[in-house]
């Protein structure tokens, strides 16, 4: 899949995941186990993403769904943990705060000002589709002036 924004529809190289969709033999971690440690991480402050990085590298965990039956989110909603609004969103709405203070400060930076139009027409899109499908409130309005009480 190319990039939204972009001249050139570059495909995005990633590693592809195990046919197999059973836990290890190797593993001797239990689901509940498991489930632990991702409420204990979120418990934290940690995001999906992070609480998976974390798994994978401190703990030896490939893929919580081959082990737990269940993807890092679902669980954490399950025990009522989950982000108010979704990481990919988060992150759109956090770079665009970070570049409309870099365009406070220098004014005419044109490149900026341009960049900052891609990213909040991203924020909009997603924003769209995340009401479509329910996962954030049909009211929901990103508005630059308030974007920053959304970060914090």
């Amino acid at each position: 899949m190319g990039r939204m924004h972009a001249p050139e529809r570059v495909s995005v190289p990633s590693s592809a995941l195990p046919y197999r969709r059973t836990p290890p033999s190797w593993l001797k971690t239990t689901p509940e186990e498991v489930v632990e440690h991702i409420v204990k991480l979120a418990r934290k402050g940690l995001t999906p993403s992070q609480i998976g990085v974390t798994l994978r590298d401190s703990h030896g965990i490939p893929q919580v769904r081959f082990v737990t039956g269940n993807k890092i989110l679902r669980i954490l909603k399950t025990h009522g943990l989950a982000p108010a609004i979704p990481e990919d969103l988060y992150h759109l709405i956090k770079k665009a705060v970070a570049v409309r203070k870099h365009l406070e400060v220098n004014r005419k930076d044109k490149d900026s000002k341009f960049r900052l139009i891609l990213i909040e027409s991203r924020i909009h899109r997603l924003a769209r589709y995340y009401k479509t499908k329910q996962v954030v409130q049909p009211n929901f309005k990103y508005d630059a002036a308030t974007a920053s009480t959304l970060i914090a």
